[in-house]
């Protein structure tokens, strides 16, 4: 199955046009749709990996688009695309299911980089040809002890319907691990790997998320909706950030692992579902249950398989084969040719403690790849938090590092429009970083938004992080 096929959905036939050669430009396969309906139409005719769509649209909006590819195809990603710098409708969109979204102007750098990530965390739902079902650990390089022990374990449960726990710091690996589980297993596989993000959810939108609801069952419920339970009947279904559900839904997620039933919000009709749990967290759920933050009862139900995956800075015999493994991904999606990293650039990544793990290696290395220049990434290719060369922008379209008071409107003459429509989201994300004393976990939960999404937003916006 062809695995980078996007659908751009955009009534600006400027925009449309300049993201359809944007991405036929890097080798991608592009449809086009000039609204949402007509989206729709493309989508019930062929299948898409990914699906950017314009936020404000006549008639069928972006979120109203995203809103339906949820409810029929979960597994196709969607990148909202906003012009206002709504950082509020922002997290509602990551809140309802979006990948992640994008401010205008469009950064070609940015772009790829959300396109490479969307692409690689998609999933073929069923499908034993998809990458991997023959090899559940196909894709993940490793020759560290630890993580070969780790293969071991689940190869050992693969045929069981055992509920596995996941613990490890943001960015190990846990979403790979927990769909290697699934693809390991021999009755599930060819079933729909199904996964939520508890922590970015309310209670209220998690339990509905979690086990549907019926249609008048609260404000808002105007159709009934199947939960994640019910969409992944046969297969798994992936709980990250388990550690955030509540009392009351703790309760009712324990009935699911005990007995497989539960009610839909407002319905009395009992559901019975299959399903294999997967459970996954960055914090010791033991700690959690001594300061009486989580049931004991449902933590032993939880930890029948306790499975922790050890940081990056622990496994860095893995940290050359990763470092390949990125390179040679990042060049095949945008048609460069980069080779390796030089002797300089190799000693910075292998200096730098890694506290966002694999993922932020990913990322580093995408970037590096985008502004390489030569054949092999050099330091000047890395950020200067790596201690490289690079910036985050270029110098002559660096973000302010304040917006102008009323009173200095010439000192603003020379700036870009996009810097004036990025302020807003760039105050907002500086609010809530000073208010939790820049611990980027809690920032990223008060925002609703991921960990890696609000990484991202630091470099992309040009926040100074490095005295903090």
């Amino acid at each position: 199955m062809e695995r980078n096929r996007i659908l751009v959905v955009d009534d600006d036939p400027l925009i449309r046009g300049s993201l359809y050669e944007m991405l036929r430009g890097r080798h991608y396969d592009v449809e086009m749709a000039s609204n949402g309906a007509e989206a729709m139409e493309h989508l019930k005719r062929r299948k898409f990996q990914l699906v950017l769509t314009d936020w404000k649209m006549p008639q069928i909006d972006g979120m109203s688009l995203l809103a339906h590819i949820k409810r029929a195809q979960p597994e196709v990603n969607v990148v909202l695309i906003t012009g206002f710098g709504n950082i509020s409708s922002a997290v509602e969109a990551m809140r309802e299911g979006a990948f992640d979204y994008l401010t205008k102007p469009i950064q070609p750098e940015e772009l790829e980089a959300t396109i490479q990530r969307a692409l690689s965390e998609y999933i073929v739902p069923g499908s034993p040809e998809g990458d991997g079902f023959n090899d559940p650990f196909a894709g993940i390089v490793s020759q560290d002890p630890a993580m070969k022990k780790l293969f071991g374990m689940i190869e050992s449960i693969a045929a069981t319907p055992a509920t596995v726990l996941l613990e490890g710091e943001s960015g190990t690996g846990k979403r790979v691990i927990a769909h290697a589980i699934h693809r390991a297993d021999p009755k599930r596989c060819h079933h729909p790997f199904v996964e939520i993000s508890c922590g970015a959810l309310p209670e209220t939108l998690l339990e509905s998320e979690l086990f549907g609801h019926v249609r008048g069952s609260f404000t808002g419920a105007i159709r009934d909706k199947q939960g994640r339970f019910e969409l992944a009947d046969g297969g798994s279904v992936l709980l990250d950030e388990i550690d955030a559900f509540t009392p009351a839904l703790q309760v009712k997620l324990l009935r699911v692992i005990q007995d497989r039933l539960y009610e839909r919000v407002g319905d009395t009709r009992t559901v019975r579902v299959d399903v294999r749990i997967i459970a996954a967290t960055n914090r010791r759920l033991s700690e959690l249950v001594k300061q009486g933050k989580f049931r004991e009862d449902l933590y032993y139900r939880l930890n029948v398989i306790c499975l922790r995956l050890p940081p990056l800075r622990e496994r860095k015999v893995d940290l050359p084969l990763l470092i390949d493994h990125f390179i040679a991904r990042s060049s095949q999606a945008i048609g460069k040719s980069i080779s390796g990293v030089t002797d300089e650039a190799m000693q910075l990544l292998t200096a730098h403690p890694w506290p966002g793990n694999v993922r932020e290696l990913e990322n580093v290395i995408e970037r590096a790849v985008i502004l390489a220049r030569h054949a092999k990434i050099g330091a000047e290719d890395l950020s200067e938090e790596l201690g490289g060369e690079g910036s985050a922008t270029a110098p002559d379209e660096a973000v302010p590092s304040a917006a102008p008071s009323a009173g200095h409107a010439s000192d603003s003459a020379g700036w870009a429009l996009k810097d004036a429509l990025r302020m807003p989201e760039r105050d907002l994300i500086l609010k809530v970083l000073a208010e939790v004393r820049w611990n980027r976990s809690e920032a990223a939960k008060r925002l609703g938004i991921h960990r890696s999404t609000l990484y991202h937003k630091i470099k992309q916006l040009g926040i100074d992080t490095s005295s903090k």
